[in-house]
């Protein structure tokens, strides 16, 4: 139930304060018409010389920043700060509980706690912290090498920011789905990581019937085959039961990641990432028609026309999600040093009434009048009626 958001805040404070039982804490998020000054603060208790501290690192636009404030009047005078920032979630891990607080849009908090028992780590890593150790079993299996693992700790810190930021279950094993799964390495790495603080059920659907055999055996072979399946299967319709609360869509084709992501909306997701891979179906509706003034130049150009169409699929695709009822960002979450297909759509769901955003409507609806195209995913949601 719905209560006042400065007594939850309060409550979280002793949690929060602990040196003995914290573990972790995640701010994420923002509130309804306010923005706090980082996109995500994650907090923890660390062991230097001068002794016991509250370490805070920061996330926004720049590179993380970290400071460490002695434990006492100087980690709580940096705490208090933190709760003064409108943070639309917190996510606190204890060594006996788990507590979420999600800020609702008219301002109140509702306060989910469950019990779960985690191991207090207080050591002072310097180097860049994995958020899967580097010598995990995990990357043996995949055959992944260094590149590999630069890519999956990147794509991690998206989807973990993402999750802090959502309204996710506290009461029953968290469901993701993979859609168009492939070799299935990054959702591996995801069930790797959430299943770190809670239970979680993992199911990658792929037409290739290839791709259920290999990654089944890797699942049995990791000993996640009870929490891990894998089914064959089109994206539209996927064979999954029950609520799923978080879709993973990369690097899926052409309109498979429209298909993907109108399927999260019809389940009504709360975590969507997508990214992208192929862009042909708007490419060729752009080929076909005069692009408008004072785009004659850049459509003259095979190429720069392509590059075009990327980018405006993307656009048209994050514009569609955002009136479907999530609040989407279009990142690129790892250097294309390591892959070109770097794009990715995070998106969380904030709620129906997004919908009805007029300016988003709007803006859409000039895009793509100007260009005369119709991009698939908007065909897709118009069918589910959305």
């Amino acid at each position: 139930m719905p209560e006042d958001l400065g007594g939850a805040l309060a409550a979280l404070r002793p949690l929060l304060l602990d040196e003995q039982t914290l573990v972790r804490a995640v701010a994420a998020g923002r509130r309804r018409n306010s923005r706090p000054r980082w996109e995500r603060v994650e907090l923890r208790p660390v062991d230097l010389k001068t002794g016991r501290h509250l370490q805070v690192v920061t996330a926004g636009e720049g590179a993380p920043t970290t400071a460490n404030h002695l434990w006492g009047e100087p980690a709580a005078a940096a705490l208090d700060e933190l709760l003064a920032e409108p943070f639309g979630n917190w996510h606190v891990w204890t060594t006996a509980e788990t507590v979420q607080l999600r800020v609702t849009k008219k301002g109140q908090a509702q306060l989910h706690r469950h019990a779960a028992e985690a191991e207090q780590r207080t050591g002072h890593d310097r180097t860049a912290a994995h958020l899967i150790d580097p010598g995990d079993p995990l990357f043996k299996t995949l055959g992944a090498g260094a590149s590999k693992r630069r890519q999956v700790d990147a794509f991690l810190r998206v989807l973990q920011s993402a999750v802090a930021e959502a309204d996710l279950p506290t009461d029953r094993p968290l469901r993701v789905v993979d859609l168009g799964c492939g070799n299935a390495y990054l959702s591996f790495a995801a069930y790797r990581f959430l299943a770190q603080d809670r239970e979680v059920r993992l199911t990658g659907v792929d037409l290739r019937p290839q791709s259920r055999q290999r990654n089944t055996e890797l699942a049995a072979e990791l000993g996640w085959d009870t929490t891990v399946d894998f089914v064959e299967g089109a994206i539209l319709g996927a064979p999954v039961d029950g609520p799923v609360d978080v879709v993973l869509a990369l690097h899926a084709c052409d309109t498979a990641t429209d298909d993907a992501l109108a399927q999260a909306a019809r389940w009504a997701t709360p975590v969507v990432l997508a990214s992208p891979c192929c862009h042909h179906d708007l490419q060729r509706q752009m080929k076909e028609t005069a692009p408008p003034s004072p785009y004659g130049l850049v459509g003259r150009h095979g190429t720069l026309r392509e590059r075009l169409g990327d980018v405006l699929t993307d656009a048209l695709r994050a514009a569609l999600m955002r009136q479907a009822g999530y609040h989407v960002e279009v990142v690129a979450f790892v250097s294309a040093e390591y892959t070109p297909r770097n794009t990715m759509l995070r998106a969380v769901r904030t709620g129906p009434d997004t919908a009805a955003d007029p300016e988003a409507k709007a803006e859409y609806d000039a895009l793509v009048g100007a260009w005369g195209v119709t991009p698939y995913l908007q065909t897709l949601l118009d069918d589910a009626g959305r």
